[in-house]
């Protein structure tokens, strides 16, 4: 199937403002912006047709061409990244089978993540939009609940049923459990990836729908489509070893290049 890669960027994030030209050092003690690194992260994904970066900055445009990327400009009314990777398939005329939105503040999604993405989707034709979840251990999930405990917004949490399709996703994490677990025990909480696959019929339906209430309280671009009664298929990738978080807040900098150098990467 066609595949395309959209990466939406955009400088006037509310919590992190120019968060996609933050430089993240890793283990070669190099720094690289995040919107490269996410760049990077897309180009390494295998049976992707053309990735693309989608931005309505002109600092992001200039940093992303220098590096070599291909760049859509999109409006600055786009309310979130999915909107944003519904106006650059129409900007680029459409023809693909797949749209992958890789967020770019995911720096660390590992290819399998969004190669295991592509192909639930493709198995599942009656399902129009996937993303991947990710079972957390003990340590992550500690992680989750230390920022909450001080107030910070960290990673989103998914519950699904028994056909993979999800019940609600959430800032807060869900679903409680009151059990203690060890850094490498696996829990029953899964870090929702930030990652999306549509076929081209729901990414165009989604600009066109109001934002509904849940989208608004979580701030989750996601639930739109929940709230609209399109099913969402959660794909469950595999870390294999890898550490995975977002750059959501400053304090996640530190985090991001300390995993980094512990996994190695340049």
């Amino acid at each position: 199937m066609s595949v395309l890669i959209v990466i939406p960027a955009r400088y006037a994030s509310t919590r992190y403002p120019g968060k996609p030209l933050v430089e993240l050092t890793g283990a070669t003690g190099v720094a690289q912006s995040l919107i490269r690194r996410s760049w990077e992260a897309a180009r390494a994904v295998k049976g992707v047709d053309r990735v693309v970066v989608a931005t309505d900055d002109e600092q992001i445009r200039q940093a992303a061409v220098r590096f070599g990327a291909e760049v859509v400009m999109t409006s600055s009314d786009c309310q979130n990244g999915t909107e944003r990777c519904a106006e650059a398939y129409d900007n680029l005329g459409g023809g693909y089978e797949i749209v992958v939105n890789l967020q770019g503040d995911a720096p660390l999604t590992p290819h399998w993540f969004v190669e295991d993405l592509i192909a639930g989707l493709a198995a599942h034709p009656a399902a129009e939009v996937a993303t991947p979840v990710l079972r957390t251990e003990g340590r992550a999930l500690n992680g989750f609940l230390e920022d909450r405990r001080a107030g910070r917004v960290g990673g989103t949490t998914a519950v699904f049923g028994v056909e993979k399709q999800a019940l609600y996703f959430s800032k807060e994490v869900i679903p409680y459990t009151g059990q203690i677990f060890g850094d490498d025990d696996p829990t029953p909480v899964f870090h929702h990836v930030g990652v999306y696959a549509y076929r081209p019929s729901a990414l165009a339906a989604y600009p066109r729908w109001a934002t509904g209430p849940l989208e608004k309280l979580e701030g989750l671009e996601q639930l739109r489509f929940l709230e609209r009664g399109v099913p969402v298929l959660c794909v469950e990738v595999e870390a294999r070893g890898r550490q995975f978080w977002e750059l959501n807040n400053p304090s996640d900098v530190p985090r991001i290049e300390q995993m980094l150098k512990e996994m190695q990467l340049p």
